[in-house]
């Protein structure tokens, strides 16, 4: 640990798609702040695998259930039974995404309905789902995960790149929507991160070098850069902030 924020401590978080990657070290550090953590995901071997790594470690143990996020009414019972068991969700965490590689005439409308149910649609019904119990809790932080992607104009994944695109604007809306609630709404662009996923399936040398040339930083940037940053602005140490994006990316924009 390398930063206490008392604040989080026993706070209700909700996390999706923390399995693996990214949302596994989100969770693995709210865990470590002694946040109360609830995180969906539908690979239940990795979630196993990540609860023994925070029992391991001797954090807080997080709270896995199995959910596909393209199931809303399934995804929305399970925020509020945690709700109505255990209280306000004070923290919602937006973070599940699959962004495989197709090309524009592999599309088709079930395919873009897919992706966009898989990486876009989900975050509004998980904010609906939590707003009115962050209301009567006079407040709360949602963070919604974005990506470098459709602002460095990648190519070879257009329905991902429009996702992580309308998730700006969603964030944006809700932020005006809440901020009189107190609720904060902002949104964590990752750069190119060095999952398990990344690395097994797309970090090439090449690609490496690509990356590495155009980024100011010239390290490989892990899950662990993009959580530090998502405690930070789920921590009252970031409470005038809202309504924006914070790029983790090593100055690659």
């Amino acid at each position: 640990m390398k930063v206490k924020y008392f604040d989080l401590e026993n706070k209700n978080v909700f996390i999706t798609g923390g399995g693996s990657g990214i949302g596994a070290s989100i969770v693995e550090h709210f865990c470590e702040q002694k946040s109360k953590v609830f995180f969906v995901d539908i690979n239940e071997e990795e979630s196993q695998k990540l609860i023994k790594v925070c029992t391991n470690k001797k954090l807080s143990i997080p709270n896995f259930i199995k959910c596909d996020l393209k199931n809303i009414k399934e995804t929305q019972n399970i925020i509020h039974k945690i709700i109505k068991e255990n209280g306000p969700i004070q923290i919602l965490i937006n973070n599940a995404a699959n962004d495989t590689r197709h090309s524009i005439d592999e599309v088709t409308e079930e395919y873009w309905e897919d992706r966009i149910n898989t990486n876009l649609k989900h975050f509004f019904f998980t904010i609906q789902a939590v707003k009115k119990s962050m209301i009567e809790n006079l407040g709360g932080a949602i963070i919604n995960m974005g990506s470098v992607s459709w602002m460095m104009g990648e190519g070879g994944m257009p329905a991902y790149t429009t996702s992580k695109a309308g998730i700006l604007g969603m964030t944006r809306s809700f932020a005006r929507d809440l901020g009189p609630y107190n609720i904060r709404v902002n949104s964590i662009v990752p750069g190119s991160i060095a999952t398990e996923r990344q690395i097994k399936m797309w970090l090439t040398p090449e690609y490496k070098k690509f990356i590495l040339d155009r980024q100011c930083l010239k390290r490989q940037l892990t899950p662990d850069d993009v959580a530090q940053v998502v405690l930070f602005y789920s921590s009252e140490q970031s409470s005038g902030c809202t309504n924006h994006y914070y790029m983790v990316d090593a100055g690659i924009i």
